[in-house]
């Protein structure tokens, strides 16, 4: 319930997931023996297949997510529990053209049975051999901490860690960071402490300007027959003596309290709102964020330094979420590729020539990339022009270029420009490239605004 951890889950998982990582085939034309425009061909209608089903809430043994969902719950999971489970499972539906469907299973559900402590072969529900490879998974028939289990009557399902062909029956995501590690570690872990802290903190500092804005009146009586004095004696009853701690006093906003003679109010000052609660709050902040390899800047939301500081935050932040990328498109995406092409093949509507019978043709068959939501840019302009030198220059393709400026498809969007461009030149409205116009106008080095002092035609290094 803490809203900087949450915005900090949400954050990763907005920015690694997105809108779901999509698939960009890319076999091995030449070990396959296609030709460029087979192999163009062949990756086309393998990805139709696969949007076809991933598209579908078939894809999820519940019925309520499709593929790209459950890429976001997978990877939510994985970072709040620690780790997450996913079993690929075939299950025949009316009217269904693939039985292949992902079934997520919470962390909490793997465990010993009957809760027995750890033992040197099974830790944590992940059961290895002497090698230490995972060999069966305990799973929990429902939440241990449901309201309505029974403990004791509590059964347990044995899941071998992969079938007869090999595959992976159950694809474990978790991160490891130590030798010998059966299960994950939350995201959250080392800062949990410095979140609970800080929430306490900032809830009391909350606490403190809410009172120290509320107005409220004493009024002290000096003669015993006066009428508050009187009415104070009436709340608790004739010959009763006046206490105000009876009285159950609030301070509120316009309160008038009434006093006995020779009572006085002491309230003491809270000096709020604090002066020195927001340096506070940012110092511990910038920690939680190394932690959480998160720039503070991203962590809280708030760019107010120059251009360059919010570019740097934002490509370092980007190193982080193109490794958690490649590691759930590695663990999670193209696992289940692979499931689905097993029962595409099988069933005949994908040809994949030696796929089942050689592992390396099938490898050969399964090359692809698994591309994501483009991570924007500060100013858009000088973003295209770097990526547009560094094309020309031979350091870059378009297809790359394409995939950090906007996230797209390189091919089909080439596809689309080269129909829009003839539509347009036909209907004699496309007399010059928006290219060759940006060559001609002149264009200012620095942003404006990336001058502390305020001049925006100071360059960054202009102090040095």
């Amino acid at each position: 319930n803490n809203p900087l951890a949450a915005g900090a889950i949400h954050t990763k998982v907005g920015n690694v997931v997105g809108t779901g990582l999509t698939l960009k085939s890319s076999i091995d034309a030449d070990f396959l023996g296609l030709t460029e425009d087979q192999a163009e061909e062949w990756q086309r209608t393998t990805e139709r297949e696969f949007n076809y089903w991933a598209e579908s809430q078939d894809a999820d043994v519940a019925r309520t997510l499709n593929f790209y969902q459950q890429q976001e719950l997978a990877f939510r999971s994985t970072l709040e529990n620690g780790d997450a489970f996913a079993l690929p499972v075939y299950v025949d539906r009316p009217g269904g053209v693939y039985s292949l469907a992902v079934q997520l299973i919470e962390a909490d559900r793997v465990c010993n049975e009957k809760f027995r402590t750890d033992s040197a072969l099974i830790a944590g529900g992940v059961e290895r051999n002497a090698s230490g490879a995972p060999v069966n998974y305990h799973i929990l028939d429902q939440h241990p901490g449901a309201i309505r289990v029974n403990r004791a009557a509590a059964t347990w399902t044995k899941v071998p860690a992969f079938n007869r062909s090999g595959r992976r029956n159950v694809l474990h995501l978790y991160r490891q960071i130590r030798i010998g590690q059966s299960r994950g570690v939350p995201d959250l872990a080392p800062v949990v402490s410095a979140l609970k802290q800080l929430g306490d903190y900032t809830e009391a500092e909350l606490t403190a300007a809410v009172v120290s804005g509320l107005f409220t009146v004493f009024i002290q009586a000096t003669d015993p027959e006066g009428v508050f004095a009187s009415k104070a004696a009436e709340a608790l009853g004739e010959g009763q003596p006046y206490v105000v701690g009876e009285q159950n006093i609030k301070m509120g906003a316009g309160n008038v309290v009434a006093l006995a003679p020779g009572e006085e109010i002491s309230a003491p000052n809270p000096g709020r709102p604090n002066t020195a609660f927001d340096p506070f709050v940012q110092a511990i902040l910038r920690q939680v964020g190394s932690a959480l390899e998160l720039p503070f800047e991203l962590l809280v939301m708030h760019f107010s330094a120059s251009y360059s500081a919010s570019r740097a935050a934002l490509l370092q932040a980007w190193k982080f979420f193109k490794a958690r990328r490649f590691w759930l498109a590695d663990n999670f995406c193209q696992p289940i590729y692979e499931a689905f092409m097993w029962e595409a093949v099988a069933l005949g509507r994908i040809a994949a020539p030696g796929f089942l019978q050689d592992p390396i043709v099938r490898a050969a068959w399964l090359g692809s990339e698994w591309v994501g939501d483009a991570p924007g840019a500060i100013d858009p302009m000088k973003e295209a022009q770097a990526a547009g030198f560094m094309e020309d220059r031979g350091w870059k393709t378009g297809a790359e270029n394409t995939a950090e400026l906007t996230g797209g498809d390189w091919e089909s969007k080439h596809r689309r420009l080269t129909r829009e461009r003839r539509m347009r030149r036909e209907a004699g409205l496309d007399k010059e490239s928006v290219s060759e116009r940006i060559r001609t106008e002149p264009t200012d080095p620095t942003p404006p605004g990336d001058d502390p002092a305020g001049d925006p035609n100071k360059p960054d290094n202009m102090a040095a």
